[in-house]
């Protein structure tokens, strides 16, 4: 008798440890889910920041391929495309990522600045059109700032630029571009203006910095400007005065700016010599 009434405890034993080891495996399988996701999501922020461009495509296009639903593997790809100036691809690619259930408002943008890439200004310009105007992003206006710049639409460009300034706290690039606008217009002092603002941003920002020489030169001022500039940036935006000068008929100024960058450079300037013969022949 007191062993029938064992068996009855001993199966509860058994079935309460096997619910125990299941649960168990059960609860280690969650773990090891969850620890993956979480590296997952950090290899896929690493791809999209520091990684190579194509070893980002060539990641995300197997992890797309193998989860074709996934949209947040789909943008990998795009962005990595763009990233890597393979920009036709780009466009396929967010033409794909905007049409799939979860798209944003961020990704039709995303989209057009891949179609300005490829130089297909009107696709970019209806598919900003097609964007909620309460969307309200630095890439939205920055974007709409150079479509109105290529339609020559001047006080829309202005407007856009000066909102995409105020929608980033890093706005160098977008007042470099603002004043190559003001520049291609032939209001050189404003653009003059805009340079030297966008090296106040940024310093390291040479563009801007060669931009800022072309606008003084148009304005027939061939003295550099008091702004951060290492020796062979010195060098290089000598010659790009010493360019403009030239091309605004002050060959003789132009010469001088010329052999100073030559002697400023700290190696062989051999573009500066080549267009100094050719002057001097």
């Amino acid at each position: 008798m007191r062993h029938l009434i064992l068996i009855p405890a001993m199966l509860a034993s058994g079935l309460a440890l096997s619910a125990c080891s299941e649960s168990g495996d059960e609860t280690v399988e969650r773990a090891f889910q969850d620890v993956n996701v979480v590296d997952e999501t950090d290899l896929n922020d690493v791809m999209l920041t520091v990684a190579d461009p194509n070893e980002a495509v060539d990641y995300f296009a197997r992890a797309a391929k193998s989860n074709p639903d996934r949209i947040d593997l789909q943008r990998g790809l795009a962005k990595s495309l763009i990233r890597a100036k393979r920009n036709t691809e780009g466009v396929t690619a967010w033409t794909r990522v905007s049409k799939m259930d979860g798209a944003r408002p961020d990704d039709s943008v995303d989209l057009a600045d891949a179609l300005i890439r490829t130089g297909d200004w009107d696709g970019a310009e209806k598919l900003l059109d097609s964007v909620p105007p309460t969307h309200e992003t630095f890439k939205r206006y920055r974007l709409e700032a150079m479509v109105a710049d290529a339609n020559r639409e001047w006080s829309r460009a202005d407007t856009f630029y000066e909102t995409a300034v105020g929608l980033t706290t890093r706005p160098a690039s977008v007042m470099n571009n603002w004043g190559y606008s003001k520049l291609t217009r032939g209001d050189y002092a404003e653009a003059e203006r805009l340079f030297g603002d966008a090296i106040r941003q940024d310093q390291s920002l040479f563009t801007a910095k060669n931009n800022l020489v072309l606008a003084r030169g148009a304005q027939r001022n061939y003295s550099l400007p008091v702004i951060p500039m290492d020796q062979m940036e010195r060098a290089q935006l000598l010659h790009t005065m010493a360019l403009s000068a030239i091309k605004q008929g002050d060959v003789s100024t132009g010469k001088g700016l010329l052999r100073e960058a030559i002697a400023t450079h700290p190696q062989h300037f051999e573009e500066a010599v080549r267009s100094l013969r050719a002057l001097e022949s």
